[in-house]
C-alpha cells in the first residue's frame, strides 16, 4: 500500500505585527502585516479606503436615482401628479382620514397584496382625491420597493391602441397590452368617465388587460367617478367579477370636490 505524505500544519499563526506604512498622497500611516502561509498581507491607507467607501456609496446613490428615474418615467404619472404623496394629502373628515389609512396599509401590505392580486377600488365624487391618492401610493411603491407601477386613463389606452391599426409605428397593439399586463401595479383612472355607454371596442380591452392581469395575480387600482352598483355597466360584469377575486378594497369619495384648495 503506498503511504500518503503528511504535510505537518503550523500550531499557530504567527501574530500580526505593527508597523509604518507610506501612501504616496496621505503620508504615513499605521499598518498592520500578516504572514499567512509564507504569504504577506498588509492593510492599506486608511483615507484611501475611506475615499473609496465614500465614492462606492456615491455610484451606488446615483445608480439609484437613475433606476427610479426609469422607474417614474416608465409609470407614465402626468406632471400634474408627478411629486403627489401620501403625506400631501389633506384629510380632514373621518371618512378622509379613513381614505388615507387604507392607502398606507395598501402600501405596507403590498408585498402580501402582491402575492394575491388584490384589487382596491376608488369610487365617488369627483375632486375628492382619488387620482391623488392612487398616485401617491404608484409613488410611494417605486421610491420605497422594486415594484413597477404604470399609470394610464383608458382614454389614452385606446387611443394608443387606434393609432396602431394606421401602420407607422413600430408599436403593436399587444405590446400596449403587455405593457400594462407585466407592471406590479396597474393605476387605471377615468373608468366611465363618458356618459356614453362603452362601446364593445372599450369593453374588450379592459377585459383583455384586467383579465391579464388577474391570471397573473396582479393586483390592479381602479379610479371612477361612479359607485359600486354603476360600475359593471362601465367595466363589464367579466371585468368587475374579476376585481372582485381576492377580496377586493373599495374606498368611497363621498365627501365634496377639493379642487382648488390647498393639497389637491
Amino acid at each position: 500500500m503506498r503511504s500518503e505524505k503528511v504535510i505537518a500544519m503550523p500550531s499557530a499563526l504567527p501574530a500580526p505585527q505593527k508597523t509604518t506604512g507610506v501612501c504616496e498622497e496621505h503620508g504615513q500611516f499605521s499598518q498592520t502585516v500578516n504572514v499567512i502561509f509564507g504569504k504577506v498581507f498588509k492593510t492599506g491607507c486608511p483615507e484611501c479606503m475611506r475615499i473609496a467607501k465614500e465614492e462606492e456609496a456615491e455610484r451606488a446613490k446615483i445608480h439609484e436615482r437613475y433606476e427610479l428615474s426609469v422607474k417614474l418615467g416608465s409609470a407614465l404619472i402626468p406632471k400634474r401628479f408627478a411629486d403627489k404623496t401620501l403625506n400631501g394629502y389633506i384629510a380632514e373628515s373621518p371618512e378622509q382620514k379613513e381614505a388615507l389609512r387604507i392607502c398606507r396599509k395598501y402600501v405596507d401590505k403590498f408585498p402580501e397584496i402582491s402575492e394575491s392580486g388584490r384589487c382596491l377600488l376608488m369610487l365617488g365624487k369627483p375632486g375628492t382625491g382619488k387620482t391623488h391618492l392612487a398616485v401617491a401610493i404608484a409613488n410611494e411603491l417605486m421610491r420605497k420597493t422594486a415594484a413597477t407601477v404604470v399609470y394610464r386613463t383608458i382614454g389614452s389606452i385606446l387611443h394608443d391602441i387606434r393609432s396602431t391599426y394606421g401602420g407607422g409605428t413600430e408599436r403593436t397593439e399587444g405590446m400596449i397590452l403587455s405593457g400594462l399586463i407585466a407592471p406590479s401595479l396597474l393605476v387605471l383612472d377615468e373608468i366611465g368617465v363618458s356618459k356614453e355607454s362603452p362601446s364593445d371596442f372599450e369593453l374588450t380591452t379592459l377585459f383583455t388587460i384586467i383579465n391579464g392581469r388577474y391570471e397573473q395575480m396582479r393586483p390592479t387600482v381602479i379610479i371612477s367617478n361612479l359607485d359600486g352598483k354603476s360600475l359593471p355597466s362601465a367595466m363589464g360584469e367579466r371585468c368587475v367579477d374579476r376585481l372582485r377575486e381576492g377580496g377586493v378594497i373599495v374606498i368611497p369619495f363621498e365627501w365634496e370636490s377639493q379642487r382648488g384648495k390647498e393639497g389637491f
